[in-house]
């Protein structure tokens, strides 16, 4: 189906509670947005054919076919599958999500939510999947400088080339050859130049920040699920599950085994431990 390019983008929803429907629409109606709405999922899908959205909102919980079913379907059809996904749940546990993501969802929020985080992550994953990423100047580094990159001023709004940049790595955070060369490549920027935007807000460089978030979330996965190591290895993007046990305790001081096993001892064990790495709640 071709589009026309002056149309506003068309956003889908597949929710069978009222009451959120009701939200969403209000919320997206009050932006340049197109709706359209789905009350199951085999109507959702349906649409999804029908009307080629941009982005489709996508209840889990669903009579019939679930969310997690349609997701399927779409990513199996030609004419949906590069469409993103964004899903909505109210359970939204890590092995939940895991297996929406791993269906090809571009996110996952949980529900209730906040209308303004939803506005913001369709806004994202709309610009990812255009190509229509914020512009923003990098520095001349053909010009004298003090030894350190300048970085430009925040851009206008919420949306920041470094919230854009965190949004990649989420979704990539299971793939074990995604390295920060290919962030700088998705933004169009100098790895030296994003290394710099990292560093500025978290003493971080690119690659160390995607290696804590490895860690971080391996470290939930071992003390919330019952995933065994070699797969919360694989989710977390190492493809060998000795490498990721050697780099887990280098990071932990301690092997999956036993953070798994002090977290089921003690409750508040994991968040504990990921609060005092982190020095932010789990």
């Amino acid at each position: 189906m071709i589009k026309n390019p002056v149309q506003s983008p068309h956003i889908l929803i597949v929710d069978d509670d009222p009451d959120q429907l009701r939200l969403l629409v209000a919320a997206l109606r009050n932006t340049t947005y197109r709706v359209s709405v789905a009350l199951d999922g085999d109507q959702g899908y349906a649409r999804a054919a029908a009307l080629a959205p941009d982005l489709i909102l996508l209840d889990v919980s669903m009579p019939g076919q679930n969310g997690l079913a349609v997701a399927r379907l779409l990513k199996a059809n030609s004419a949906t599958r590069a469409i993103p996904i964004i899903f909505l749940s109210a359970r939204a546990d890590d092995q939940e999500r895991l297996i929406g993501l791993k269906t090809g969802a571009v996110d996952y929020i949980r529900k209730p939510f906040y209308v303004d985080e939803i506005l913001e992550r369709i806004r994202i994953h709309l610009m990812l999947s255009q190509g229509k990423l914020p512009v923003t100047q990098e520095p001349d580094e053909t010009e004298p400088s003090s030894g350190a990159d300048t970085l430009p001023s925040p851009a206008p709004a919420k949306l920041t080339l470094k919230q854009v940049a965190i949004e990649i790595v989420m979704a990539h955070i299971h793939d074990p050859s995604f390295k920060s060369a290919d962030v700088a490549s998705k933004l169009n920027v100098s790895l030296r130049w994003l290394n710099a935007l990292f560093e500025e807000s978290d003493g971080l460089s690119t690659f160390e920040f995607i290696r804590q978030e490895r860690m971080r979330r391996a470290a939930l996965m071992l003390g919330q699920s019952t995933l065994a190591v070699a797969d919360v290895a694989l989710e977390v993007g190492y493809a060998n599950s000795a490498n990721f046990s050697t780099e887990f305790k280098k990071f932990w001081g301690k092997s999956p085994t036993q953070l798994r096993n002090e977290s089921q001892e003690d409750l508040g064990a994991l968040q504990k431990i990921i609060s005092s790495k982190f020095n932010r709640p789990a």
